[in-house]
């Protein structure tokens, strides 16, 4: 195992310091802009997803998944992140409680 750990912290350190060589011009592009917004809602979304519906190895449905379609109701909404969190949290805890879902 840590050879796969050295090896991939190897590689970000590289990718890194690529990214001090990269001439700002290929940066300095509206599509480079518009990529680097972007990537990190794809990645925050897949986290949230595999965080929501995974458990071990297998799909869950469970309370997590009616708390981040509250949350996701509440940003809509144009909620203040502090009360997305709270009403995420709420509504799993309330599921939960009334024994909807494990």
């Amino acid at each position: 195992m840590w050879p796969t750990i050295l090896i991939a912290s190897a590689a970000a350190y590289g990718l890194k310091l690529l990214g001090y060589v990269v001439p700002e011009k290929w940066l300095d592009t509206p599509f480079a802009r518009r990529i680097t917004v972007l990537i990190p809602i794809a990645l925050l979304s897949a986290l949230i997803g595999l965080w929501t519906l995974v458990s071990g190895s297998q799909i869950t449905f469970d309370a997590r998944v009616p708390g981040v379609l509250a949350a996701l109701v509440a940003l809509l909404l144009r909620a203040p992140f502090l009360v997305v969190i709270v009403v995420a949290a709420a509504v799993t805890a309330g599921v939960r409680a009334l024994g909807w879902l494990p």
